[in-house]
């Protein structure tokens, strides 16, 4: 099954990646790497998640907000290289979480984003990973996370 494959039986679409907020791109390739910037939980139609995890969201909500994030870094994947089976593993994910000062569950939200990754890669979707809190996120989003996936040549 292929990575694509494994997007559609989850019951997940691709949607058009984001426009880039600021004076960067979505995603630049070296070689066989490609680095995805931080990309948050928006919607097809461009509605963000938006909120403190901790106050205004649930860990379960944010939760679903990374899983959305993740949705949409595979999107700004597929556009950049021609579709996810370019991709030949997740090597990193960094996972910004915006909450409140006593928050201390930042690995169970961006639990969303990885738990996509290995059900879209497999055993190449394990990956190495930071999830840390942060006072604030662009536009009030829950969550904000960046990757590095290994492409085949």
């Amino acid at each position: 099954m292929t990575h694509s494959d494994r997007l559609r039986s989850l019951g997940l679409d691709l949607i058009p990646a984001q426009t880039p907020i600021g004076n960067f791109r979505n995603a630049v390739r070296a070689g066989s790497m490609l680095y995805v910037s931080g990309q948050g939980p928006a919607k097809a139609d461009g509605t963000l998640m938006k909120g403190k995890v901790g106050i205004d969201v649930t860990t379960a909500e944010a939760y679903e907000h990374a899983r959305l994030t993740g949705l949409n870094l595979l999107s700004v994947v597929a556009e950049s290289v021609g579709g996810l089976d370019q991709v030949k593993r997740v090597v990193k994910l960094l996972g910004l979480v915006n909450a409140a000062p006593d928050f201390a569950e930042h690995p169970a939200v961006i639990n969303g984003c990885s738990d996509l990754m290995v059900a879209v890669f497999g055993e190449a979707g394990q990956h190495a990973r930071s999830a840390i809190g942060v006072g604030s996120l662009p536009n009030n989003i829950t969550v904000e996370i960046e990757a590095i996936f290994e492409l085949h040549n």
